[in-house]
């Protein structure tokens, strides 16, 4: 429908001083408070006041219809499953459907925009990483703001990487591997994420090696060609534990600070000298910013519910993940970890120019 730019037509003068028979005739002053200028002054503190009245409607009412957790990454990624672990518990606490929608691609940065221009409601909340929600602020160009866009809701797991390896590799510990990778600089080493670079190019730097990088579009793909010889390292999350202990690849070290309890027997880089090849990502809800505070707090209070449920807990313990302190299931400390992982980790990214594949 096209809008006509020109201004309606003034009825003639003598049309406006001759009123219809039996129609009220125009008074010769405005009553008092008619004034047009006070008029629209009036009408316009009553629109200003519409978004904040129609939010604080949201937050009373909340939750009355079913509400979307954006996954940034593919169907049986290690995000996908701790996503569908979180929301059975929580559906229970917000009595409505949490429905999971994948949406990767440029390593999380599509899905994540959708949540930052998302209605700040509370039916449009994602799951976060610190890739997501903090490394893609250092390899691309978004067009959002990773620090400013989002309410933060709970921080949920913590995650830390495993240095694996095709079985036919033939170092049998962590100081052999090193050794066998400086007499191999053609050794290829699979990334399929943001996470994965970064580890990569710290594991490069403190053990003086130089690697082949082969970027993979996600882990699963990483993971299938690592099992078919066609790469022969990567660092990834522990759902390849599985795969270690059925003997299809071989584990050197996690870069967690402490040993896992999924995975006891194999040292941290910490233990084996190399205490800064370290890396401990973590999951996170977060909710487009301007979110109501009393919504932000059922979120929050559902997450910290389904967290405290011990089939829960342990399921995500099968993962390798470490769930959050109850004293750190906060949206303060969520948005101070993310705030923390930003001054700590982008200035290392240009440092060591490591760049988005």
């Amino acid at each position: 429908m096209k809008t006509s730019l020109r201004p309606a037509a003034t009825p003639s003068p003598q049309r406006l001083s001759r009123p219809r028979v039996g129609a009220r005739p125009y008074p010769k002053t405005r009553p008092s408070g008619q004034h047009p200028r006070r008029q629209f002054l009036r009408l316009a503190v009553g629109a200003a006041a519409l978004p904040a009245v129609s939010r604080n409607a949201d937050a009373q009412s909340y939750s009355t219809r079913p509400i979307s957790m954006i996954v940034p990454f593919g169907a049986g990624s290690n995000a996908d499953s701790t996503g569908r672990i979180i929301v059975q518990r929580m559906r229970e606490k917000l009595g409505q459907p949490i429905i999971i929608e994948n949406i990767g691609g440029a390593d999380g940065s599509i899905g994540t925009g959708r949540v930052a221009r998302a209605r700040p409601d509370g039916y449009m909340i994602d799951l976060g990483t610190l890739s997501t929600h903090v490394l893609n602020g250092a390899f691309y160009s978004l067009n959002y703001d990773l620090l400013n866009s989002f309410a933060p809701i709970s921080p949920l797991t913590a995650v830390s990487y495993f240095l694996y390896a095709t079985k036919t590799v033939p170092a049998r510990d962590h100081t052999e591997l090193v050794a066998w990778l400086k007499s191999n600089p053609k050794v290829s080493a699979g990334s399929g994420s943001v996470a994965s670079r970064l580890v990569t190019a710290v594991f490069q730097r403190e053990t003086g090696t130089r690697l082949a990088i082969v970027p993979y579009r996600s882990s699963a793909a990483t993971f299938q060609d690592l099992m078919g010889g066609q790469i022969d390292i990567s660092f990834m999350t522990p759902d390849g534990l599985p795969l270690v202990r059925a003997g299809s690849l071989k584990a050197y070290a996690a870069t967690s600070k402490a040993r896992l309890t999924a995975a006891p027997d194999i040292p941290t880089f910490a233990e084996l000298g190399f205490p800064k090849v370290s890396y401990s990502a973590w999951y996170g809800l977060f909710a487009p910013k301007g979110t109501p505070t009393d919504i932000i707090g059922k979120l929050n209070a559902a997450a910290v519910e389904a967290l405290a449920d011990q089939m829960v807990r342990g399921r995500l313990a099968d993962l390798g993940q470490e769930v959050f302190p109850p004293e750190q299931q906060t949206p303060g400390a969520l948005g101070a970890l993310v705030k923390a992982d930003a001054e700590k980790w982008w200035p290392i990214i240009k440092e060591l120019g490591i760049k988005a594949e």
